[in-house]
């Protein structure tokens, strides 16, 4: 189903208002069953252009819902896609306010990072390429967040909603790509100390820069190029742990990467 551009802004101008007034949404795939994922991505570029317009700046990309347990636990069996922006980024170790952030539902995820040395375009992106276009990798926390409501979400729903993006941060140290077995690094996610998710770097799509080179070519299709400096997110190698007020998270890379991050209203 393809839905006239007047529909398309409305759904991403609720999305925005939904975003800056942190209430939730019914699931958009509730009232147009048959919407289409172009369409989702056209109300995401909507969304994009009110955060823009807000003075947001576009600093990366990322993919979501790539690894099977992420997909299990979402019911949604495909990536999704979405931006990053300057005010999603917050510093390794800080306490991250859901109010200022604008969370409602969050959630924790495990990932790798990549940042890239110069500008990627797809289609017909590989994985090595993607390898020599990264300056370096990076231990990442993403904290994704849902407007739909409960996270009922589809493909649809998510793509449309920025692929479910809350706020990221970057750990340490840095890696030369060449310098960590991407496939087969361990991260092991805490939670208050306790253990609460594990996985391997194989788990997004059988190597992290596989899903790395699927963003920029799905990216490609809509004329969105990877740029030099940008940070791209390769998707959650643990399951997604919900982030409570007073909680404190930290994730170790193959013992020897971290990121932590903490939560307070």
């Amino acid at each position: 189903m393809t839905l006239e551009a007047q529909a398309l802004d409305r759904l991403g101008d609720e999305l925005f208002s939904a975003l800056r007034a942190r209430h939730m949404l019914d699931p958009l795939t509730d009232r147009y069953p048959d919407l289409a994922i172009e369409d989702a991505y056209r109300i995401s570029l909507r969304f994009l252009e009110h955060r823009k317009a807000d003075g947001e700046r576009v600093i990366g990309k990322k993919i979501g819902v790539t690894s099977k347990a992420v997909q299990d636990m979402l019911n949604v069996h495909q990536p999704d896609f979405g931006f990053l922006t300057d005010t999603m980024r917050v510093a390794n170790g800080a306490t991250v306010s859901f109010a200022q952030s604008r969370l409602i539902q969050p959630r924790a995820e495990g990932e790798i990072a990549f940042v890239l040395k110069h500008d990627l375009k797809g289609p017909g992106v590989t994985k090595e390429q993607v390898l020599e276009a990264t300056d370096y990798v990076v231990p990442c926390f993403e904290i994704v967040d849902s407007r739909i409501r409960n996270w009922k979400i589809k493909i649809q729903d998510t793509i449309a909603d920025n692929a479910s993006s809350g706020v990221f941060l970057l750990g340490m140290p840095t890696f030369a790509p060449g310098k960590i077995d991407l496939a087969n690094v361990k991260v092991n996610l805490y939670r208050n100390e306790e253990l609460c998710g594990s996985g391997v770097g194989s788990a997004v799509q059988g190597h992290p820069a596989t899903a790395v080179a699927w963003l920029a070519n799905t990216l490609g299709q809509f004329g969105i190029p990877f740029l030099k400096g940008e940070i791209i997110l390769s998707g959650s190698v643990t399951p997604l742990v919900d982030a409570r007020i007073g909680d404190r998270f930290r994730l170790d890379l193959g013992g020897v990467g971290q990121a932590t991050v903490s939560f307070e209203a």
